[in-house]
């Protein structure tokens, strides 16, 4: 994931670009650091295993360290938490190529995911300390001689997901990056591999590519062609096949097989690429299709239901929405800062105000937040979080009928957040003086890909952050809010999501996703409706159904990296007992109770009550003696309406609470497990890690925050969906002595004294007095 310079962006009409790389490494950078996720028993070597690798520097710096002499590491090209570089990617793909056994083998990979491996939390620190900006030689402990100060640090390393296609099974790679040379430098562009391992019984997620596969067997297929003709549709052209995930419903779906089943829909005009092919949905067929193989292995004409005739109001392109009518009398809105932006960006290193933190990218999360901090006058650099997160989607519909019921996607474990990102740079998806990071994938066949633009960080006005007005002076106090927003979009099939964190001037940080796009839809007989969904055109409705996200947030309140003081305490307003305590009955307060253990931690939101939960730091205190902490504050939320016994629930059990509560292991990345495609087992995942019951009154907390809506459509919701919004907020409290909003200066004219009308009411003799 590479950045882009500083941009200053009206709309935009220039196609996105994306660049394609072959995976022989051009140029590459050297030593940096190991790290992320690990999965489904994956053994990989320790990551200290770098402390002994440079005896000879470690003693050497010992040495120097005990004679006060300034030690001069190593200039570091890339931080251990900075996403893997397009070379690098290059380099994971032929090391792990060139180890397949056999010519057969080797054609066989496909590369379904390379990331980085994120390093364990004590060579960030190290990095930290020395290595990077903004430096800080506290992280680390210091020993009777002083620290000591590695030469270097550990090599980076990958972590691939390959697919074999001919023998349909599915492995994890670990591939060090050490040796990373420029191909003119002899050729030698391969890393080496510390572990392999096969990972029985699953399925990874689909690809691009077999999307692509499957549409074109489909349209070739003989019945199925048959099969339009009797709709009346002969032009194979105008068919859209969705190559939706099987899930798992029955034995018929084991992973044993890698399968599609898809949707059909059909456009009307074929000389029309941006029409909305999604407005006739194509029912009654039961496709099922071998992706591995690529073939269809059953096909049943089993209703034959008419196309919707084709709306005049179907189409979303200027000109052609709501009878061919656009809006003309809007005015130019221009977003200027002549003097630039008030954040720095060095890499992949951010600040603003008194913020700092990280960018990541991973082609399942998308966006990754890491290090999040703030500098809190003589308090220094204060963590907040080691890691943010959105580690899963789920979307079921509410509608029993074929399709539909089956119709549940996990889209960040069984498709890819980041792997379906925009380049940015297309339309007005950003405003004002924008820094773009672009990001760098593995395609299916082992290439690079860089989408460009892939992440916008810019700040925004958000109204007031503060005002006070003396009524009896007239004189005002206004500071304006202003927010900084990183963001990225992702398209999976006829839905648009936007993920953003907001941080705020008053240390606040706000976590929202966006949703729009266009309604999945069903046909209807004539003369038909369904009570389990909205009919928005002749022959067309939208079923009912629910959008779950899972944000992951490895907290890290007043910690350093190797520190584990946090613990979760839940609160809830009780209503005082009528008594003595409460005679005139209006008393209420608020009431705490730590949660003392992960089965303990599996709760609800109840806004009857204002429930929300603090992550307190149990060492570390305020000006009056509280622990300092940070505050999730939930927003609208929901839970799973399907009964218990629902298939999909068995993969996604983690959306039966809104608040889990897990102490941090480095391989607990994903709650419906690593591979929820097709995935047999139930519970997997998050509600298996929590039977441990592990404690939790002092540790390094990790919070899945599980936030949902209910989206029954509506006539206006065609045929765009206009954007819906949901999210939380994570606030300090007690973390700060007094607001940090007091020393956020004024803008010009917000600093005014006027009569008070309120004050010429009142006789002189009285004013004085007051």
């Amino acid at each position: 994931m590479a950045t882009t310079e500083e941009k200053a962006t009206p709309c935009c009409a220039a196609p996105p670009k994306v660049a394609a790389i072959a995976p022989v490494v051009a140029s590459a950078s050297a030593a940096d650091a190991s790290s992320i996720a690990g999965s489904a028993g994956a053994k990989v070597a320790a990551v200290e295993e770098w402390a002994v690798d440079d005896k000879a520097t470690l003693t050497a710096n010992a040495k120097a360290s005990a004679k006060g002499i300034p030690i001069m590491t190593r200039a570091q090209t890339s931080h251990p938490l900075d996403p893997l570089s397009a070379a690098e990617i290059a380099v994971a793909v032929a090391t792990v190529r060139a180890a397949g056994a056999t010519p057969e083998v080797r054609d066989s990979m496909r590369f379904v995911e390379v990331v980085l491996l994120e390093p364990e939390k004590n060579v960030v620190a190290l990095a930290d300390a020395y290595f990077f900006p903004p430096f800080q030689p506290s992280l680390i402990p210091r020993t009777k001689g002083g620290p000591v100060i590695p030469g270097k640090l550990p090599p980076r390393r990958a972590r691939l997901v390959v697919y074999n296609r001919k023998s349909n099974e599915t492995s994890i790679w670990i591939v060090e990056l050490s040796e990373v040379h420029a191909a003119t430098r002899g050729g030698h562009h391969r890393g080496k591999v510390v572990s392999s391992e096969v990972i029985p019984d699953v399925q990874p997620p689909m690809d691009a590519v077999e999307y692509a596969e499957c549409e074109a067997v489909v349209k070739s297929f003989p019945p199925f062609i048959e099969a339009m003709k009797k709709r009346g549709i002969e032009d194979m052209e105008l068919v859209m096949v969705d190559a939706w995930c099987a899930g798992y419903h029955s034995e018929a779906d084991a992973p044993s097989r890698r399968l599609a089943k898809p949707l059909i829909f059909c456009r009307t005009e074929s000389d029309s690429p941006m029409e909305n092919g999604y407005a006739r949905p194509v029912e009654g067929l039961h496709i099922l299709v071998d992706i591995q193989n690529n073939v269809v292995i059953e096909f049943e004409d089993r209703k034959l239901v008419p196309l919707p005739p084709a709306d005049p109001l179907r189409n979303y392109t200027p000109g052609e929405t709501r009878g061919g009518v656009d809006r003309s009398d809007l005015k130019p809105l221009q977003i200027l800062q002549p003097e630039g932006p008030s954040f720095r960006i060095n890499g992949h290193f951010v600040e603003w105000q008194k913020w700092n933190f990280r960018i990541g990218f991973t082609p399942r999360e998308g966006l990754v937040i890491y290090s999040v901090a703030y500098i809190d006058e003589s308090r220094g650099r204060r963590p907040v979080a080691h890691r943010l997160s959105f580690v899963e989607m789920v979307v079921p519909y509410g509608d029993p009928n074929e399709p539909h019921y089956r119709k549940n996607a996990f889209d960040a474990g069984e498709d890819g957040l980041g792997k379906n990102a925009h380049s940015l740079k297309r339309g007005c998806d950003c405003l004002g003086y924008i820094k773009y990071f672009d990001a760098h994938f593995t395609n299916y066949t082992g290439g690079v890909e860089t989408i460009e633009n892939c992440v916008c960080l810019h700040e925004e006005d958000h109204g007031i952050l503060w005002k006070h007005q003396d009524w009896r002076t007239g004189l005002a106090e206004v500071r304006r809010s202003r927010r900084l927003t990183v963001s990225f979009i992702c398209t999976v099939a006829n839905y648009e999501y936007g993920f953003y964190w907001h941080f705020y001037q008053d240390g606040k940080i706000e976590a929202e996703v966006k949703l729009t796009g266009i309604l999945s839809l069903g046909a209807l007989m004539p003369g038909e409706s369904r009570k389990y969904g909205t009919t928005i055109a002749p022959g067309l409705y939208a079923p009912v159904h629910q959008h779950f996200f899972v944000a992951r947030m490895d907290m890290a309140v007043d910690c350093k990296p190797t520190e584990a003081f946090n613990q979760v305490v839940e609160v809830n307003v009780k209503v005082e007992e009528p008594g003595q305590n409460n005679v005139h009955n209006n008393a209420f307060y608020a009431e705490e109770k730590v949660l003392k253990s992960e089965l303990k931690a599996m709760r609800d939101c109840d806004p009857s009550v204002a429930r929300h939960w603090i992550v307190r730091n149990t060492r570390t205190v305020n000006r009056t003696g509280q622990p300092t902490g940070y505050k999730l504050v939930p927003g609208s939320n929901c839970l799973p309406l399907a009964g218990a016994e629902a298939k999909f629930l068995r993969r996604a059990a983690f959306l039966k609470h809104n608040l889990w509560v897990t102490p941090y292991k480095r391989d607990e990345m994903f709650p419906g497990g690593e591979f929820p495609n097709q995935n047999p087992r139930i519970n997997e995942g998050l509600a298996t890690w929590v039977t441990k019951d592990r404690p939790l009154e002092e540790t390094d907390i990790v919070l899945w925050y599980v936030f949902g809506i209910t989206h029954i459509p509506r006539l206006e919701d065609w045929p765009v969906m206009p954007v819906e919004h949901i999210g939380f907020t994570l606030m300090p409290h007690g973390f700060f002595n007094c607001s940090t909003a007091v020393d956020v200066p004024p803008s010009a004219g917000e600093l005014e004294a006027k009569d008070s009308p309120v004050a010429k009411l009142i006789p002189n003799n009285l004013l004085a007095k007051l």
